[in-house]
């Protein structure tokens, strides 16, 4: 156990993905959201000395048109996405004003099988299971038109890594350069069970998200690893 005469550990890089995520959730609690994941962001920089890479989201590109690139405007549509938003306009401030070692890293969705199953893709996913067993016999869905550009958290935490790497701080788009539907993630025999519940609609919806991660490739020498039908095979089993 650490005692008082112990330093504190003083690490070389921070990758800060510390967030409450859920973008509908972030409709009814936006204070406490803008708390979490701007002024949290903005806490951080303040603290450390060291590189620092704060998870960004692709929600914060919003209904701009599509492909999204490093260099495409943002229009937030949650409380999530402008809280976001915020972060990386701080992570840039600071990365000017003091010339801190800090990159944004623009995630695109990443997910694996332990994603909470409060998100989408694992509640699909793991429905898949009960309902074939018999544990199951709905699954509660809102837009199943919502398009999002999925990849494997794996490859994604590389390019987070990598971005850290480099000679000079930037920032960077992470994409598969595909978008799949919220529908496209259903697998045969599902479709009966799916009842459309406007619960989980967005009071503000944003249909589809794409990233084109081309810099990334060409600086970083990153790549996905994981397609999605491999993904959503992995998320299953």
């Amino acid at each position: 156990m650490p005692t008082s005469t112990t330093p504190p550990p003083s690490p070389d890089e921070v990758y800060n993905l510390a967030a409450q995520s859920h973008v509908v959730v972030s409709f009814e609690i936006p204070d406490y959201i803008a708390d979490v994941v701007a002024t949290d962001a903005l806490r951080l920089l303040e603290a450390i000395p060291y590189s620092v890479l704060p998870a960004g989201s692709s929600e914060m590109f919003g209904s701009t048109l599509l492909p999204h690139t490093e260099s495409s405007p943002f229009h937030h549509r949650s409380p999530y996405a402008v809280s976001k938003c915020a972060a990386h306009w701080y992570t840039v401030n600071y990365q000017e004003a003091y010339r801190i070692f800090a990159c944004n890293g623009i995630l695109f969705n990443h997910e694996s099988p332990r994603r909470g199953e409060n998100f989408v893709t694992w509640k699909i996913t793991r429905a898949v299971g009960r309902i074939k067993i018999g544990l199951q016999s709905k699954l509660f869905l809102g837009n199943l038109q919502a398009s999002r550009d999925w990849g494997f958290a794996g490859d994604y935490v590389e390019a987070m890594w990598l971005m850290l790497q480099q000679e000079k701080p930037d920032d960077y788009v992470v994409a598969t350069e595909e978008s799949h539907t919220v529908g496209g993630i259903l697998r045969s025999g599902i479709w009966d069970h799916v009842v459309i519940d406007k619960r989980y609609f967005r009071p503000a919806e944003v249909d589809n998200l794409k990233g084109i991660a081309t810099k990334a490739k060409k600086v970083l020498g990153w790549k996905p690893k994981v397609g999605f039908e491999q993904l959503v095979k992995m998320m299953v089993d």
